[in-house]
């Protein structure tokens, strides 16, 4: 007949097993099945337009018009937005400036050393399409970047849809010019944030950008060289950059949009603390699964 100690670890060992075997509930199928639920409910927490392709303005942001060498203006031009210049220190014609004005100052050296570096990072990105020798007027296009091995037209109107997406992203690189016939227009559709015309949408142009008379345009034009703007072009949503050469304006209404909110490739603590939250009974699952292998 087995002693007192001997019947009190027979019952100890007893009762290890039952709780193990209550305590054990997901199977390895049901964790596999969890797991993508898991990662969505986490990823949920994640930034709407985590995976946009904005382009990073910096400090360009915080102006509608910046140049290199000079600034000329004709008419009563309005300028809704900082005016940046420099090296150049000219400006012609006394644009009305709502916004900062610098003139060959640090924040005008710091705006196009950001231009510059904007300028490499859209040219660099990959196309998703070539539209070499085509004629962007009368073309329907959804985000992504498009490619012009040499010179880009605009005869007409281009649609850019948005597809309904909060963020819809429209980058052009161009090779050479940009020119826009007269009365042509790019026009923003099912766009969540088309309050503010063409927030996000880049012209990377290789030299000088032209827009033609009477132009309603959409975006933020980079040029390696010049912008003009021709004579009653006031509808002008976006922004004038050229990094070396002059903007020349004629009688214009520029307006720049507030500087895109980027987000970073890395989620923020609070983002990954939820995710991780929402990854615990996965983990908790798995631990399991790994008990109740090492004790059968």
């Amino acid at each position: 007949m087995p002693n007192a100690a001997a019947e009190k670890w027979i019952t100890n060992q007893k009762a290890k097993t039952t709780m193990n075997k209550n305590f054990i509930t997901l199977t390895p199928r049901k964790v596999a099945l969890g797991l993508p639920l898991g990662l969505a409910c986490a990823s949920g927490f994640l930034p709407l337009n985590a995976g946009a392709q904005d382009v990073n303005l910096g400090t360009a942001n915080n102006y509608a018009v910046l140049a290199g060498s000079a600034i000329t203006s004709t008419g009563p031009t309005v300028i809704n937005g900082g005016l940046g210049l420099t090296p150049g220190s000219a400006v012609t014609g006394g644009p009305l400036v709502n916004g900062s004005y610098d003139v060959d100052n640090a924040a005008a050296i710091t705006a196009q050393n950001d231009l510059t570096t904007a300028y490499n990072s859209a040219a660099s990105l990959p196309p998703s399409q070539n539209l070499t020798g085509q004629d962007l007027g009368g073309l329907t296009l959804t985000p992504g970047v498009y490619t012009f091995s040499s010179s880009a037209e605009l005869t007409g109107k281009l649609t850019l849809n948005g597809e309904g997406s909060a963020d819809p992203v429209f980058i052009f690189q161009i090779g050479s010019s940009l020119t826009t016939a007269s009365g042509s227009s790019v026009v923003t559709i099912n766009d969540l944030n088309s309050i503010f015309p063409g927030i996000s949408v880049y012209w990377q142009v290789g030299s000088s950008a032209t827009l033609g008379s009477t132009t309603a345009f959409e975006g933020n034009i980079l040029a390696l060289t010049s912008i003009t703007a021709d004579v009653g072009a006031t509808d002008l949503e976006g922004r004038l950059l050229a990094r070396n050469g002059a903007v020349t304006l004629d009688d214009n209404i520029i307006t720049a949009p507030p500087a895109e909110r980027l987000v970073s490739a890395v989620p923020e603590p609070t983002t990954a603390i939820a995710g991780s939250l929402m990854l615990l009974p996965l983990f908790a699952g798995t631990v399991k699964i790994l008990r109740k292998r090492r004790t059968t």
